[in-house]
C-alpha cells in the first residue's frame, strides 16, 4: 500500500463501522481496564460471560478487592490462565487504590506498573477510555496489518509503530477498532473472507480467497462431465 491506497482503505472501513468501539462489556473505566486484563489469550465473549457475573457482585477496586483471589476465582474460572489473572486483578485493585486514589490513571507508564498491563492493554485503555491515538496490536491487527500493507513489521511493537507512523491523524483513534474488528470478522487467520472485504482491491495480500463455489477444485468439480445414465 502507498500512502494514497492507505488513505482510501481506512475510508472504506470507516463508512462501514463509523463509530467503532471495543465489544467487551463495561461500565467504567476501572472495568474496561479489568476486563482487557482477562481478555489476555480469551475472547472477548468469554470474558463478557464471567464480568455480567462479577460486575453486579463487585464493579469497584474496594468491592473486587474484598473478594480476594479465592472469592475472585469462582467468577472468572471459565476464562483461561484463570489463576494467574485473579492474582494480578487483586493486585492491580490494591495498587489503583493505595497509589491512584481508586482511579484508572491516565498514563502509559503507570498504566503497565499495574500486574497484567502491558503495553498492548495500557493501549486498549488509553484508546478506548481516554480518547488517546494509541493502537494496540493483538492478533488481529499484526494480521491486517501485515496482510494488507497498512503496517508491516515482525514484532508488534514494529507493528505498532509502522501504523502509528502510516495512518494519517485523522483516523488514529479509531484505526485500532476498525483492524481488530476487520480481522475478527473478515481477515481471519485461517480462511480469510475476502470476497465480503471492502478494501481486497486495495490491500498486498497475495492469497485472497475466491467467493464460497468459486474456488479452483469446486470449479474443476463442476466441469467434470456427468455419467452416462444406464439404460
Amino acid at each position: 500500500m502507498n500512502p494514497s491506497t492507505r488513505r482510501e482503505a481506512l475510508q472504506r472501513l470507516a463508512a462501514i463501522m463509523p463509530a467503532p468501539t471495543t465489544e467487551l462489556e463495561y461500565a467504567s473505566v476501572f472495568q474496561l481496564l479489568i476486563a482487557v486484563i482477562l481478555s489476555a489469550q480469551a475472547t472477548d465473549v468469554s470474558v463478557n460471560a464471567a464480568t455480567r457475573k462479577l460486575y453486579p457482585v463487585a464493579g469497584t477496586p474496594e468491592a473486587i478487592l474484598a473478594l480476594g483471589v479465592d472469592g475472585l476465582i469462582p467468577y472468572i474460572q471459565t476464562i483461561g490462565l484463570y489463576r494467574s489473572k485473579a492474582k494480578n486483578v487483586i493486585e492491580t485493585c490494591r495498587l489503583i487504590l493505595e497509589q491512584h486514589g481508586g482511579e484508572v490513571p491516565r498514563d502509559r507508564d503507570a498504566l503497565q506498573a499495574l500486574p497484567g498491563v502491558g503495553r498492548k492493554t495500557a493501549n486498549v485503555v488509553l484508546n478506548t477510555a481516554f480518547g488517546e491515538p494509541t493502537i494496540a496490536v493483538d492478533t488481529h491487527v499484526f494480521r491486517v496489518g501485515n496482510r494488507t500493507g497498512l503496517g508491516k513489521g515482525k514484532t508488534p511493537l514494529a507493528v505498532e509503530l509502522a501504523l502509528l507512523k502510516n495512518i494519517p491523524a485523522e483516523f488514529k483513534v479509531d484505526a485500532h477498532h476498525w483492524l481488530i474488528l476487520h480481522g475478527r470478522y473478515t481477515c481471519q487467520a485461517r480462511k480469510p473472507r475476502c470476497y465480503d472485504c471492502v478494501i481486497a482491491d486495495l490491500c498486498d495480500y497475495r492469497h485472497k480467497t475466491p467467493p464460497p463455489g468459486e474456488s479452483p477444485a469446486v470449479k474443476a468439480a463442476q466441469r467434470k462431465p456427468k455419467p452416462t445414465p444406464l439404460v
